[in-house]
């Protein structure tokens, strides 16, 4: 089965040219991609803080590799959203600074694979200055990485990185799943006081949806902890980025065969919503964690320990992991081998519903 990510509009799914086309004088809804919610939400941090600054290799006139950041230079200047020299380690070490300084840096890594360059800034500066300064200089740094694979991108242009971030003290990490979610999210994120790093599934960018920029959920729920896609009963599958979409695909399939899925989309890398996770296991009694990862000290671990830790008592099989390979992460066509797919998922479920003690 093919396991291209970049799935088409859904039926319901109008089109849109533009943030501002999409929505109607009398809504506060539009129909827009994930890159111009995520565009939508940055243009919104700009004018709602002036100590905002956006910038990156190619962000300003060119508007990014992915057009993120796309008109946003015209409209605010400059002076707060500028290219950069093709170096990581000085995009965040100027962030640094900037922090320092009283600003909200936002910086972007054009791609994933490209942090590593900077890791010792992230790790030695940026997680830790709040804690050796006790507390006098906090860093208020929203660092956008396009993330994960699907676009068959070459190597080091489509990496996983969410383990090596969450297992940082001074790090929170946190990845959307639709533009909904990358709105509010990243809005939220550019006014924290604390490091966050922005996971963007790159292969969700032109994925369309609709965006309520008024209220984050339909109950006027909050962009923290984790959040139930699709109800269920039988099995909850646990995903982040782009393998929402994937499980929810999964949880339609299923349901042809009346297993009735659940899909919790963790949003929250760190911190794991503890709570949420094992309230909805308690409920199926069974769970699956899909990630792109590779499997060995992937995120899916910590998540299935929480799993167990909260609900051994009541789980009816061990927590299984869908994952990626325990290899460099593949380019190309190679992808569709590596990055979880339709079938493995539904192979995860059936081995979680057919477990029997002893």
């Amino acid at each position: 089965m093919s396991n291209s990510i970049l799935e088409g509009e859904s039926a319901g799914f109008r089109q849109a040219q533009s943030p501002a086309q999409a929505q109607s004088p009398a809504s506060t809804t539009a129909v827009m991609s994930m890159q111009q919610a995520l565009n939508l939400a940055l243009d919104e941090v700009l004018a709602e803080n002036p100590r905002t600054l956006v910038f990156g290799e190619d962000c300003g006139r060119l508007g990014g590799v992915f057009r993120i950041t796309d008109g946003l230079q015209a409209k605010h200047g400059e002076q707060r959203v500028f290219d950069t020299p093709l170096a990581e380690s000085g995009i965040l070490g100027m962030s640094v600074g900037l922090a320092m300084a009283g600003f909200h840096p936002i910086p972007e890594v054009q791609f994933d694979g490209f942090a590593y360059p900077a890791i010792n800034q992230i790790v030695c500066q940026i997680a830790r200055m709040n804690y050796r300064s006790r507390g006098t200089l906090p860093m208020p740094i929203t660092l956008r990485v396009p993330s994960f694979g699907g676009i068959r991108a070459p190597e080091h242009h489509g990496e996983s990185l969410e383990a090596l971030f969450a297992h940082v003290p001074g790090l929170k990490v946190v990845s959307p799943s639709n533009p909904h979610e990358a709105y509010h999210l990243l809005k939220y994120a550019a006014t924290r006081p604390d490091p966050v790093i922005f996971l963007e599934p790159k292969s969700r960018y032109w994925q369309k949806g609709e965006v309520d920029a008024a209220r984050h959920d339909a109950d006027g729920g909050s962009p923290t902890g984790a959040k139930v896609m699709r109800a269920g009963r039988h099995v909850t599958l646990v995903a982040w980025g782009a393998m929402v979409a994937r499980c929810l695909q999964v949880a339609g399939l299923a349901a042809e065969d009346g297993i009735d899925v659940e899909v919790l989309d963790l949003r929250w890398l760190k911190p794991i919503d503890a709570e949420a996770l094992a309230a909805s296991v308690r409920k199926t009694r069974r769970a699956v964690v899909v990630h792109e990862a590779p499997l060995t000290s992937g995120l899916g671990a910590e998540v299935a320990q929480l799993i167990t830790q909260a609900c051994f008592d009541t789980l009816k099989a061990p927590v299984e992991r869908v994952t990626g390979f325990d290899v460099p992460y593949p380019s190309g066509d190679l992808e569709d081998e590596y990055i979880p797919n339709i079938d493995r998922i539904l192979f995860g479920i059936q081995r979680v519903l057919e477990y029997k003690r002893g």
